[in-house]
């Protein structure tokens, strides 16, 4: 069973910083892509980050200079930066995995962890 737990979060004034981390469990030995995305009540969920096991990047224009996703495969952890908070960041993050092959099995489908709030006040 693959799972994704999250940490970091929390609140932040424009302007500040926070930092999330994804870990992923369940005897895997590589995941192709992982990242990060949000999402606002009422709206549909987002990508913020992602990043491939080769190392390729792709960020949503909105968060580009200000956000800065890494990931350390040998842990199966994603990580995320986010400096220069602005209130429409505001949002419950998620992290996801793509194309994970763990000791029995290989699955293209996504994983998500159950996600963690980011509040950022104006």
């Amino acid at each position: 069973q693959v799972q994704l737990v999250e940490l970091g979060g929390g609140s932040a004034e424009a302007g500040g910083s926070l930092s999330l981390s994804c870990a992923a469990s369940g005897y895997i030995l590589s995941i192709v892509g992982m990242g990060w995305y949000r999402q606002v009540a009422g709206n549909q969920r987002e990508l913020v980050a992602d990043i491939s096991s080769s190392g390729s990047i792709n960020y949503a224009d909105s968060v580009k200079g200000r956000f800065t996703i890494s990931r350390d495969s040998a842990k199966n952890t994603v990580y995320l930066q986010m400096n220069s908070l602005k209130a429409e960041d505001t949002a419950v993050y998620f992290c996801n995995a793509r194309g994970v092959r763990t000791m029995t099995f290989f699955d293209g489908r996504d994983y998500w962890g159950k996600g963690t709030l980011v509040t950022v006040s104006s």
